[in-house]
């Protein structure tokens, strides 16, 4: 029965996140901003919502290591989305035609995951009332990279006359993203609920299964949005919208602190996410190496950064199972 909750729950997310980014572009398309903008911003916010209702149900059901787990584990499985573009669309290299463009992001994205692993390791314990200085220093960096974005994203604007004929009207999207984050709201703690289940019934712990079971549920709506993106010839939208929920993720868990009533959020995750950190920092990295670096090397069918991205994933998969289970 508590598989069929979680199936259940999961899914009726997936739908949902899929209309919230859905409408989230088209308030995006409306009020005329860029692609870069509304896929590093917009749409990874929208398409990240699930995770941070995802870990605020969590802290309040008192289970931090799939708050954790979740925000952390989606920063890997989102950089396993850009080797599943480039099989997607192995006739054409996608990611190096906008490298350039999302260099600025994907560098944001490894300097706030690299922040949020400097605060796990030094444990500063200093708090402003309940919250940790740690969390609000990453909340005010995450705002600072997002005015960066911005203002490089000025100059890509849409103009009025190439919004689509079939686009619905502004308030339609507003009216649609609200009662998508309406039902995000009222599905993810069954979710949460049914996933602390799992973790007691099969042994597997609530690090490991936050950092699987959950991160792969809340970022299914990046996957369903890039590959949609990809699709109508928004790579820009696409990749922009796996950085940027990088980026956001960790700003998630920054804000996850303010939910946390009982102290330090940081200071009561498992030591076990260092490495889960380090794991979604390395995949970042190395996409973002592999995009800038123009390698037309294939294996096979799938570029050499791709496999390196894939091989990653599934090494570190392995190694967070086994200390799972542990």
């Amino acid at each position: 029965m508590v598989w069929v909750k979680f199936l259940v729950s999961a899914a009726l997310i997936v739908i949902a996140a899929y209309y919230l980014a859905k409408y989230g572009d088209v308030i995006a398309v409306r009020t005329k901003l860029g692609g870069m903008f509304i896929g590093v911003l917009l749409m990874a916010g929208a398409t990240s919502l699930p995770e941070i209702l995802t870990s605020i149900s969590a802290v309040n059901q008192q289970s931090p290591n799939i708050a954790a787990g979740n925000l952390l584990g989606s920063n890997s499985f989102n950089m396993l989305l850009l080797a599943t573009l480039d099989i997607i669309n192995r006739n054409q290299r996608l990611l190096r035609k906008a490298a350039r463009r999302h260099a600025l992001s994907g560098s944001l994205a490894v300097m706030l995951i690299t922040l949020v692993l400097y605060f796990l390791l030094a444990d500063i314990n200093i708090k402003i009332g309940w919250v940790g200085l740690d969390a609000l220093i990453i909340v005010a960096v995450y705002v600072v990279a997002v005015r960066l974005i911005s203002h490089e994203s000025q100059q890509i604007s849409v103009p009025e006359n190439e919004i689509p004929s079939d686009t619905p009207k502004l308030w339609v999207g507003i009216v649609g993203f609200l009662v998508a984050a309406a039902v995000l709201i009222a599905i993810t703690p069954i979710m949460v609920n049914s996933s602390a289940e799992i973790a007691d019934i099969t042994g597997l712990g609530t690090t490991f299964i936050g950092t699987t079971l959950v991160a792969m549920v809340t970022s299914l709506p990046e996957l369903v949005t890039t590959i949609a993106a990809i699709k109508i010839g928004a790579s820009d939208m696409a990749i922009g919208n796996l950085f940027g929920s990088n980026m956001f993720n960790m700003f998630a868990l920054g804000l996850t602190d303010f939910f946390y009533t009982k102290g330090r959020f940081l200071s009561v995750i498992d030591p076990t996410f260092q490495f889960i950190g380090m794991l979604g920092l390395l995949m970042t990295v190395v996409a973002l190496v592999g995009n800038l670096g123009r390698l037309e090397k294939r294996i096979g069918f799938i570029e050499a950064d791709a496999m390196a991205l894939i091989i990653l994933y599934l090494t570190g998969m392995w190694i967070i199972f086994q200390k799972g289970i542990g």
